[in-house]
């Protein structure tokens, strides 16, 4: 094992996402000591009995003498969070944040550092529906995309190395572009699951038992935790706009399609959203498969969902 990046990591908030990164740091020796803080004496038990962390502490402490420390509270408490230990950062300290919405946090969080401390914005892609540091996986952020914002500078590089080192590919973005995108591949999809899944109190009772794979895949993410998505949908409002109104021309045009009984426009429709859906990996600069042209089973007019 190659010697440590860090003497000293905190990371701050130790639910799903942070202790996570606190497990990979461990067991990839990014770090020699890992140091959590959580408001939650639950939270607090598990991270130390499960090997997440090597102690914990208040956050004002937990912070002393770390090089590296990473917000993994929700985006809305960052801040606050921020104030109350900022004064027990080190000289050099560098701050970054697991948060899926960069633009506040980049216009509010450098701000509420003493002189001689930097935030570098950071957003790992990578997560469940599930929540709490019980669900911490050391192997999360493998393969995932991490995000940076801001300039490029001495501080951005070494929290690139960090994240890289925790199995990461990482991208730079500028804030605003961040939220954008984001708003398009994550957010607009966690809205419409919710939106779906608040319909489903339509629903005749006895569709639940007729639910297969195709209702699960769907609803996943919607059974993510309400207040924390309320408080990333609330910081992205803006971005979500344009997304959301995309979405609902379109779904406009399926219904009338539907009311009109147009075999023929829904085709056209369909047609066009699976092949958008196959464009997205040469946007992201992979080459891209062609998508299968599926042939019609006179033997199976019902595929399985």
């Amino acid at each position: 094992m190659s010697a440590p990046q860090l003497d000293r990591l905190c990371v701050v908030g130790l639910g799903l996402l942070g202790g996570s990164v606190a497990l990979a740091a461990r067991q990839r020796g990014v770090a020699a000591e890992v140091v959590g803080a959580t408001r939650s004496p639950a939270a607090r038990e598990r991270a130390l009995a499960e090997g997440v962390v090597d102690r914990v502490a208040e956050p004002a402490e937990a912070v002393r003498g770390a090089e590296l420390v990473v917000l993994a509270t929700p985006v809305g408490a960052m801040a606050t969070s921020l104030r109350g230990l900022a004064g027990g950062l080190a000289e050099g300290a560098i701050v970054t944040d697991v948060g899926s919405v960069k633009a506040p946090l980049e216009e509010t969080l450098p701000g509420l550092l003493p002189p001689g401390r930097v935030y570098v914005g950071s957003h790992p892609m990578a997560g469940s529906h599930r929540r709490g540091v019980d669900h911490a996986r050391g192997d999360l952020l493998e393969g995932s995309v991490c995000v940076l914002t801001g300039p490029e500078s001495r501080a951005s590089s070494r929290v690139e190395a960090f994240w890289q080192a925790l199995g990461a590919r990482v991208v730079h973005r500028s804030a605003e572009d961040h939220d954008r995108e984001v708003a398009w591949v994550s957010h607009l999809p966690h809205l419409l699951a919710f939106a779906f899944g608040g319909a489903l109190s339509e629903a005749p009772d006895p569709a639940a038992e007729l639910a297969g794979g195709g209702f699960r895949d769907f609803t996943r993410i919607a059974r993510s935790d309400p207040a924390l998505w309320a408080d990333i949908l609330c910081a992205n409002r803006k971005a979500l706009v344009a997304p959301l109104g995309a979405a609902t021309a379109t779904l406009g045009e399926f219904c009338r399609a539907l009311e009109a009984g147009d075999a023929e426009a829904l085709n056209r429709l369909l047609s066009a959203a699976r092949s958008a859906l196959w464009e997205v990996p040469t946007r992201r600069g992979h080459q891209a498969p062609q998508p299968p042209q599926p042939e019609p089973d006179p033997e199976d007019p019902n595929p399985s969902l």
